[in-house]
């Protein structure tokens, strides 16, 4: 998968995110819950482009480990969603997984990227 293939992803990750908070229920406690998965899950594509405009590779390697957090955290939260039955369906496992990979795609980048590998 290349940068533009990559940013397409994240994207696309991102207005999934925003679709999937809209059909939650609004309550107090899942409102703050949806605010730090919205900021998170859209977060994960706006810092991947900027990791592509990294004028170095401190730079880049900084950026792409935001990145890799900001895709851990929106699982994390998906997971506090659905294991406290605030929302559930085929839909959210699916945005979970989605989550995870790019968690998965983000930390091996990183591992690559600083010479791990």
């Amino acid at each position: 998968m290349d940068a533009e293939e990559l940013k397409q992803r994240t994207k696309r990750f991102a207005l999934c995110v925003i679709q999937m908070a809209e059909s939650i229920p609004q309550t107090v406690v899942s409102r703050r819950i949806t605010d730090q998965l919205v900021r998170a899950g859209t977060s994960v594509g706006a810092n991947y482009r900027a990791s592509c405009r990294a004028r170095s590779r401190a730079e880049f390697n900084s950026k792409l480990q935001t990145v890799q957090e900001e895709a851990d955290e929106s699982a994390y939260w998906i997971e506090v969603l659905l294991e406290s039955n605030l929302v559930s369906g085929s839909e959210w496992v699916k945005l979970h997984q989605e989550a995870d990979e790019l968690t998965a795609i983000f930390t091996s980048s990183l591992i690559t990227s600083r010479g791990l590998r």
